[in-house]
């Protein structure tokens, strides 16, 4: 059975004959947020709508990390190495210290609460973005239906001064964010507001001096489904959520090539030995595949 379905000559290049996507996990509800811990050899989930971190170990097998997890969704590292949370329950951003206690990053801004933050990344100079969507808000299954405050917004917190920016509010419902490897450009996707008919797609926007955006046009549109999370490996493609597994686009918009999974893929996160492993949550279970390229993970290794 092929896991692969290469458009492009260039993806098969990047996959490898002998090493077959694996299941490394199941039974969950609806996972997400995948992020590696190298130092601890070690992967991290959000299973959601079971209010819990998991964790997953090579040695150990699955385990849970942290019950209850304020409905937890996207995490990443870092340049500390420490866990940055988006929580759906407390609607709001977290950072968890060397020492286990909870530092709140962001939870409101210009007074009012957030909706329910997402997907977050943590760029070269400290700063964190995240995406904050209504849809841990829309109903009790990913959090607690509740009232809508805010715009769904993609906002950035200084590192200096802790100052939180609306960056992008053009959105329906943000979701998804990737730098490319230099940090000039940033991925977006737009996965629509709950029971609507919004577009549903990635755009693409120029990174300047100061972390200015402009820009922002159509990058690609994934089909069958919608992007999710996604992340770029070292040469700057794009790996993206879809309804019938990862799928591959070159720097210049084309799909390259899938990555087949039978659930309905929720994100991704590269780790393993050398960042050439490719993590997937997908709806209730975690797989993952050993890659012929590496991610683009620098310092969160």
């Amino acid at each position: 059975m092929s896991f692969f379905d290469a458009e492009d000559p260039v993806f098969s290049t990047f996959v490898l004959g002998n090493a077959p996507l694996k299941k490394l996990a199941g039974g969950f509800d609806w996972v997400e947020g995948p992020v590696w811990f190298g130092d601890h050899d070690c992967l991290l989930f959000s299973d959601i709508p079971n209010n819990r971190i998991m964790r997953w170990s090579p040695v150990t097998g699955v385990s849970i990390h942290r019950e209850p997890s304020n409905f937890s969704n996207g995490h990443t590292r870092d340049r500390q190495g420490r866990l940055v949370s988006c929580e759906h329950g407390g609607r709001r951003v977290t950072r968890t210290e060397h020492d286990g206690t909870i530092t709140v990053i962001a939870d409101r801004y210009q007074g009012r609460r957030l909706n329910s933050p997402n997907d977050v990344i943590v760029a070269s100079d400290g700063a964190i973005w995240f995406s904050d969507p209504h849809y841990g808000i829309s109903t009790d299954y990913e959090g607690t239906r509740s009232e809508q405050e805010l715009p769904c917004n993609v906002y950035r917190v200084d590192p200096l001064n802790g100052e939180i920016q609306a960056v992008l509010t053009d959105f329906a419902c943000p979701n998804g964010l990737a730098f490319s490897p230099d940090e000039t450009k940033l991925y977006v996707a737009d996965t629509g507001r709950m029971f609507s008919d919004d577009p549903r797609h990635i755009r693409v926007f120029d990174v300047g001096d100061g972390w200015r955006l402009t820009g922002g046009e159509l990058f690609h549109t994934i089909a069958p489904g919608c992007a999710d999370g996604m992340r770029v490996d070292a040469a700057g493609n794009l790996w993206s959520s879809a309804a019938d597994g990862v799928h591959c686009i070159a720097p210049d918009g084309h799909r390259l090539g899938k990555i087949l999974v039978p659930e309905t893929v929720s994100n991704v996160c590269f780790g393993g030995r050398h960042g050439h492993r490719l993590f997937i949550t997908a709806t209730t279970s975690v797989y993952a595949v050993s890659l012929a390229i590496r991610g683009h993970i620098g310092w969160q290794r």
